[in-house]
């Protein structure tokens, strides 16, 4: 199995941004703990980020017949990006959407996601620990297939 997780704009200056909001985790840190569960249950994981939409459009669909699970934390994408929205529905992953801070107890332009609506799960307001969280489900998911 192998599984994309795409970090949207800003998602690179965890650590630093907004400590009070996004803790001090790292995203390094963040994909290390999902590279460290997924290869102690055989999956690969593959992590991307960048902060141009048409760049994550791209990565999507470049994934095609290549991956099984998306987690992805849009960043501030979530509430403007009706292209990463039609790619994930045209690509036909499953997918499971991210936040690390509670977007529903924020500004009010925040509230509105253009993926909650097509995820297979959301997670927010969990901080770092909701990559975990999606991963985890992921891998019950598989395993119940099984």
């Amino acid at each position: 199995m192998k599984i994309l997780v795409i970090h949207g704009p800003n998602l690179n200056l965890l650590g630093l941004r907004e400590p009070d909001v996004y803790g001090s985790t790292t995203m390094e840190e963040i994909n290390q703990g999902l590279l460290d569960v997924a290869n102690s249950n055989d999956i690969e994981i593959e992590a991307f980020q960048s902060n141009a939409e048409h760049e994550i459009v791209t990565k999507l669909q470049e994934s095609i017949d290549q991956i099984d699970y998306i987690i992805i934390n849009p960043g501030a994408l979530t509430h403007t990006s009706i292209a990463i929205r039609d790619c994930l529905l045209g690509i036909g992953v499953p997918f499971y959407e991210v936040h690390i801070s509670n977007i529903f107890a924020r500004e009010e332009f925040r509230h509105k996601s253009f993926f909650s609506d097509i995820a297979r799960g959301v997670i927010c307001g969990l901080g770092t620990q909701g990559y975990e969280l999606a991963l985890s489900h992921i891998i019950k998911s598989f395993q119940d297939k099984k």
